[in-house]
């Protein structure tokens, strides 16, 4: 056929049929476009994981912050802090039926070594809060490693009596 005449077919009956040229995607573009997506997709995944892993940090920086705040009212009025062995996630700190804190707050994955730290050196006028963090990059970790958190990939954040 030559290239200016139209394609035209005759069915059985004789009827004539215009060969029209199907319009559609062809496979490689349907991968160049599946591709694109999924570079996207993982992009924003990243990003997404990232926010939350952050936003974890900032709960247990707030959470030690208010555990501090509790210490430092029983040492106000009890004198020294509680010891070591009575601080366990969801127990309260009271004394005296004083209640500081109704609740000692969980980390908010609870998984060691994902927990919270808390010692008192005898005879509890000092004490040490921990928390490990899961974003290593943070500005307010501790400059050296501590325990629980050393030998993981997390690091470690850490608030002392004043």
């Amino acid at each position: 056929m030559k290239k200016n005449q139209k394609s035209i077919l005759r069915q059985s009956s004789g009827q004539e049929i215009k060969n029209q040229k199907f319009q559609g995607f062809t496979l490689i573009e349907l991968l160049v476009v599946i591709v694109i997506i999924g570079v996207m997709t993982s992009f924003l995944m990243t990003n997404y994981i990232g926010v939350r892993i952050r936003s974890r940090d900032v709960q247990r920086k707030s959470d030690l912050r208010q555990i501090q705040s509790a210490l430092e009212m029983y040492r106000s009025d009890v004198g020294m802090y509680p010891d070591t062995v009575s601080f366990v996630c969801d127990n309260s700190i009271t004394s005296g039926g004083v209640i500081y804190m109704q609740r000692i707050p969980c980390d908010p994955i609870n998984v060691a070594p994902l927990t919270y730290r808390y010692s008192s050196a005898a005879p509890n006028l000092i004490y040490t809060l921990v928390a490990c963090l899961e974003n290593v990059n943070d500005q307010q970790k501790d400059s050296a490693n501590v325990a629980p958190c050393n030998g993981t990939s997390n690091w470690s954040y850490t608030l002392l009596s004043p």
